[in-house]
């Protein structure tokens, strides 16, 4: 055996000896270091197995909807409201009141039909679009400019637009139904032309009461 193999051997049976387990032990390490990895692995399980409860009510408790209560009330109000409907659907004295609500506008419905009433209804409809719709974009700017608003001026505006685009709905449906003016492009054409124009007036003059109470409002501070 060479020198330096010799002394490579006596190293390493030095370390053997001093600081490693013998020869034995060192054969059972092998079988010894599964079984703690078996122990490991089912204590692993085990703590997996009795944290898994915890998850899964915190997975309940986040995974029920925030607006669960909010939806609840709306179904509920609307299950109300379903009931209250029905209820008066079979009330005799309901339906008593509404035809008697409905009688006279059928009355006068018939009294004035004529194929120019809904020349008539239309270009109104127009010109109550046309004035309020002027009101609510150029007028109101044209009154903030004098560092002065009113939100009631604003909502009375609004409001008188929301009515006349509906009535403008249901006059043309209506016309569609029971007259040929739709089918009259001179009829249309007249009626549109007749609403812009006086839907302009109204707005200039709507314009100058307002500018008015402006002025006054100021002149009275």
């Amino acid at each position: 055996m060479p020198r330096f193999a010799r002394m490579l051997f006596v190293s390493l049976s030095c370390m053997i000896c001093a600081d490693f387990a013998p020869i034995n032990d060192l054969t059972t390490l092998p079988s010894s270091g599964a079984a703690f990895a078996q122990e490991a692995a089912s204590k692993a399980a085990g703590e997996t197995t009795q944290e898994k409860p915890a998850d899964t009510t915190s997975a309940e408790s986040t995974s029920k909807p925030p607006g669960d209560g909010t939806d609840s009330i709306i179904k509920q109000g609307e299950a109300k409201i379903e009931e209250i409907g029905r209820t008066l659907d079979a009330s005799p004295e309901a339906q008593k009141l509404s035809a008697g609500i409905l009688d006279p506008i059928y009355k006068l419905a018939e009294v004035i039909s004529h194929p120019w009433l809904y020349w008539v209804a239309f270009a109104l409809m127009t010109t109550g679009v046309v004035s309020f719709a002027l009101q609510l974009v150029i007028g109101k700017l044209v009154v903030l400019m004098k560092l002065h608003i009113s939100f009631t001026e604003i909502l009375s505006d609004a409001l008188g637009l929301a009515i006349s685009l509906v009535g403008l709905v249901f006059t043309t449906q209506a016309a569609t139904e029971n007259s040929t003016f739709p089918q009259s492009a001179a009829s249309v054409l007249s009626a549109t032309a007749v609403g812009v124009v006086l839907g302009y007036f109204f707005y200039v003059w709507g314009q100058r009461q307002e500018l008015r109470a402006v002025h006054a409002a100021k002149q009275g501070k």
